[in-house]
């Protein structure tokens, strides 16, 4: 009764391919993500810069840049890093930058100045900014458009 109700064992191969369906779709979920989220990211205050030709500022990429943006409405805000303010006094500006700057000497120092704000305003930042330590204080401009 050697054979009576006994299968022949079968030996199984292993499976040598692996189904990548499931990891193409969380790929395409994750990429639809960050495409919507990136736009969002972008953080900053809405500022029209003065358009002229100037040659770039050569800066150190391992040096972390102190953005101050002057809105048209005269309000002042500080950006570091990735790190953006609420409309802040001149004072604050001022204390906050010799603070910065009291700890590492080598930040740049730059000022965004909408087009359409007062002249006086922006020398008035320009007077804290070096009145707490930082020496070179730089301008931010945007090329003039080609159709003009």
């Amino acid at each position: 009764m050697k054979g009576m109700g006994m299968m022949p064992a079968r030996s199984r191969k292993p499976m040598s391919e692996i189904n990548v369906v499931p990891y193409i779709d969380v790929m395409l979920v994750l990429l639809i993500i960050f495409m919507v989220t990136a736009p969002m990211l972008t953080q900053g205050v809405k500022v029209d810069l003065p358009e002229t030709t100037s040659q770039p500022i050569q800066s150190d990429k391992n040096v972390e840049t102190i953005v101050v943006s002057v809105d048209s409405n005269g309000a002042y805000f500080m950006d570091i890093g990735d790190e953006s303010s609420d409309p802040m006094s001149l004072a604050d500006i001022r204390d906050r930058i010799a603070k910065i700057l009291s700890q590492r000497t080598d930040r740049e120092v730059l000022v965004r100045g909408d087009e359409h704000v007062e002249y006086g305003t922006v020398v008035r930042l320009m007077a804290q900014l070096q009145a707490a330590g930082a020496s070179n204080v730089g301008l931010i401009t945007e090329a003039p458009s080609i159709d003009e």
